[in-house]
């Protein structure tokens, strides 16, 4: 059920990337076609502001300029405006006179005369230079002069006394917008465009001259400053002709265009990508979005983990508890065995003799010894792991204790070598009882996982500056690697032959449970099928 679990979520891991990776490329694609208008009006920001802010500057000088301020003004416009290369300034007369031949006459009674034109432009090294153009000579721009004349005697028939100027009509009369160049004629008042019918439907008027004032502004939409305000979608931007053969020919990835208005009009703003560049800016999304996938996704994991673990640790519980309960039975039955066996035959004597009498009451007594160590280890480990036993501190001579001790297990297994060295001046203060109940346990388990003919155990008890430090070494069986993070835990077995005769795995959890007990530490190195060294040490 959990390795099905784990399968799912894995699959669904694997889905949840898949979808977000999807869903944020088409975000991404479609952002790309989307911000372009964002850029875009950041580009033609400046044009606009020149278009609807700058040349309406003109009408501050009252209707007409002179030279001076015709140049101050171009001057101006051009260092401000880079996209502007040219601006043209036409000292216009609306005159009647029939004396003026040079321009655009309506009716034969309204001429609209340009009595002289200068042209403004900036060389490489931005000096202004102007240019004089007289009636000897061909204006380049007499086209976009005479259609601004044109236009203004078209509206000029249509003026009235009640005729206002709507904005709508200020830039259809007198604005004039063709590829590359704008024009613009000053707005004159009401009243004069009122005079100017009177003079254009009356040829018995004397003669009359009015000034009025024409610029026209060349623009190179390739100068306009290209803003990226969207560089996590656009790689290139440009600016390019409306019909370019080479544009045509370059493949990217991503492309797309917006064409510029008005005066800019033969060119486009040209948004190109490559595969790379979209791929990075997909995948910059995608980081954050996988890492939160990730980290829901551990935490599914984090719980299968801890479900396994528990299961897990409840069977090795449920094993341990099985082999405690199994190994607790078969340590209490055999000497309850013996006890039954030695009473029986006691029972169904005829008569016991004084040898056989004190045989059965050896038996009986070592039988009921081993019952009355089983259940005091019990108690005494149940005892301090709960912390409930009082701690019966004393100074102990380490000679003296140390001689006591061996020179009983030397009685218990006389088929053991046990030798030791003690080379400590101070006395430690300890729980005496509890102290031999750990020296019992490791020589029990030299003796116990060592081989017929080899069972050997040497105590080294040694004084430093701070501790006191006793090592049992011996030559055993020894220890894996594998097992030494186990075999201080409770219930824990070894499983080999030298076990099979039943173990309640306390032994090295009884002794590490009251070495700490005791304020000391317990450590083990093993070398398998060399043997095996426990370290105590104990504060001074």
């Amino acid at each position: 059920m959990l390795i099905a679990f784990l399968a799912i979520v894995t699959i669904l891991y694997v889905v949840a990337v898949g979808l977000a990776r999807s869903t944020i490329a088409n975000h991404v694609e479609s952002e790309f076609y989307n911000r372009k208008t964002d850029v875009f009006d950041a580009t033609i920001k400046p044009f606009n502001e020149f278009l609807y802010n700058g040349i309406p500057e003109l009408s501050y000088y009252q209707g007409f300029l002179d030279s001076a301020q015709a140049r101050q003004y171009a001057e101006q416009a051009l260092r401000k405006n880079p996209f502007v290369e040219e601006v043209v300034f036409y000292d216009v007369t609306i005159t009647n006179s029939r004396t003026v031949s040079r321009g655009v006459r309506y009716r034969d009674n309204l001429l609209f005369h340009p009595k002289s034109i200068i042209s403004f432009h900036l060389d490489n090294a931005y000096r202004l230079h102007s240019k004089s153009n007289f009636q000897e000579e061909p204006d380049p721009y007499a086209g976009d002069f005479n259609n601004a004349a044109i236009k203004f005697f078209d509206y000029l028939a249509k003026v009235d006394e009640s005729t206002t100027l709507t904005e709508d009509e200020i830039y259809r009369v007198f604005y004039s917008f063709s590829p590359g160049k704008i024009g613009y004629l000053n707005i004159p008042r009401i009243s004069d465009l009122l005079l100017y019918k009177t003079m254009m439907l009356n040829d018995s008027l004397p003669d009359a001259f009015f000034e009025q004032d024409m610029f026209l502004f060349r623009i190179n939409p390739q100068k306009l400053r290209l803003s990226n305000t969207q560089p996590r979608y656009y790689e290139k931007i440009s600016i390019t002709p409306l019909t370019d053969p080479a544009a045509m020919e370059e493949k990217t990835f991503y492309t797309t265009e917006l064409p510029l208005p008005g005066a800019l009009s033969d060119f486009k703003l040209k948004f190109d990508s490559s595969q790379d560049f979209i791929t990075q800016e997909v995948y910059r999304l995608l980081i954050p979005v996988v890492l939160g996938i990730s980290v829901l996704y551990c935490i599914l994991l984090s719980i299968v983990y801890l479900i396994y673990r528990n299961i897990n640790n409840n069977n090795r519980l449920y094993r341990l508890q099985y082999d405690f309960i199994n190994n607790l039975t078969h340590e209490f039955k055999t000497p309850v065995s013996v006890i039954k066996i030695a009473g029986n035959n006691i029972k169904s004597a005829q008569q016991v003799t004084d040898e056989e009498r004190f045989m059965y009451g050896r038996i009986l007594d070592q039988e009921a010894d081993k019952l009355n160590n089983l259940m005091n280890k019990l108690l005494s480990y149940a005892q301090i792991e709960n912390k409930s036993i009082p701690y019966k501190g004393d100074w102990i001579n380490l000679h003296d204790f140390c001689d006591e001790i061996f020179k009983a297990c030397r009685i218990k297994y006389s088929d053991m070598v046990l030798t030791y060295n003690i080379q400590v001046a101070d006395e430690l203060y300890t729980d005496p009882i509890l102290l031999a109940s750990v020296f019992h346990n490791l020589v029990d388990n030299a003796y116990k996982y060592s081989e017929l003919g080899s069972r050997f155990i040497n105590v080294e008890v040694e004084q430093t500056k701070k501790n006191f430090v006793i090592v049992f070494s011996d030559k055993g069986i020894g220890i894996a690697k594998s097992e030494l993070k186990n075999i201080f835990k409770k219930f824990y077995r070894i499983q080999n032959q030298y076990n099979q005769g039943g173990s309640i795995g306390l032994g090295l959890a009884f002794c590490k449970e009251i070495t700490e007990f005791m304020g000391g530490e317990i450590r083990v190195e093993s070398v398998l099928g060399k043997g095996t060294t426990f370290t105590l040490t104990f504060p001074k």
